[in-house]
């Protein structure tokens, strides 16, 4: 993994995010591409398109200057290299455009949840990305000094749409040298019994060379609370689970575990584009 972009805000939890991306970083020997979004009304982002230097615009081009000096001064960014990225616009379904721009291979982001009404109508930034994106994204919701992963709790239906998500979750697992909890959760109206479920995770995994890992059926009132639970049993470092990035009335209808649990998981969430 040579490049990881981190969107921010400039807020706490994205300063957390790119902590944890600077520890990747070191890891991976990457690069960061640190990406802030100037929040400013569309005819000025019309105007900045035309080359009219707008007083507010250039306002919030300075401020985002400046706080782009303060963060590269920060010493958990000590030599990475860190290229900055500002754009005229506050939208974050373009993200996954610059992503693609940058030939980024992760995104990680800091995110607060959300909950309520604000969920079912707008849900949070990280969900955005989340359902757009078809490279993994890691959310960070905490600060973590030390971002070690032990215990990765990767949740899946164990059907053969997610085996290459499942191949990425290896790959991750080795650089860290984690453990692999595979789990997947019984709920009343869809229920495996426990030898079939095992008998489908391990053909699942019969291709892998990957060894270090434990084969869970867990039962719960739905996946999303299963997997939380879990995942808190265990005290595990990392919640991974597939999303098939659904948009639209698709979505609004069913719905998506993955963007579930970056809303309301506490500890990190790493999704795979299906």
């Amino acid at each position: 993994m040579k490049k990881i972009l981190v969107p921010t805000d400039f807020s706490q939890e994205a300063e957390n995010a790119l902590k944890v991306a600077a520890q990747l970083a070191k890891k991976y020997g990457s690069e960061i591409y640190l990406l802030h979004m100037l929040e400013i009304p569309m005819q000025e982002v019309d105007a900045v398109s035309a080359h009219v230097e707008v007083p507010e615009v250039m306002f919030f081009m300075k401020m985002a200057q400046k706080k782009f000096k303060d963060i590269m001064e920060s010493d958990y960014l000590k030599d990475i290299q860190v290229r900055e990225i500002v754009k005229p616009e506050a939208s974050f379904n373009s993200v996954v455009e610059i992503c693609h721009e940058n030939n980024a291979e992760m995104i990680v982001m800091g995110s607060h949840g959300a909950s309520g009404f604000k969920e079912m109508f707008v849900g949070s930034n990280a969900e955005k990305v989340v359902r757009t994106s078809d490279v993994p994204v890691l959310v960070i919701k905490n600060e973590h000094q030390d971002f070690s992963i032990d215990d990765f709790v990767f949740a899946s239906d164990f059907k053969n749409d997610n085996k290459e998500t499942y191949r990425q979750a290896t790959e991750l697992a080795t650089t860290f040298g984690a453990k692999i909890h595979l789990l997947m959760v019984n709920t009343a109206g869809n229920f495996t019994t426990t030898r079939k479920a095992k008998e489908r995770i391990n053909k699942f995994i019969e291709d892998y060379s990957f060894k270090n890992y434990t084969v869970n059926i867990y039962n719960d009132e739905s996946v999303e609370k299963g997997v939380l639970n879990f995942s808190s049993d265990i005290d595990a470092d990392l919640i991974g689970i597939s999303t098939h990035g659904r948009q639209g009335i698709a979505h609004f209808f069913n719905g998506s575990i993955s963007e579930d649990l970056v809303n309301h998981a506490k500890r990190p969430v790493i999704t795979f584009k299906i």
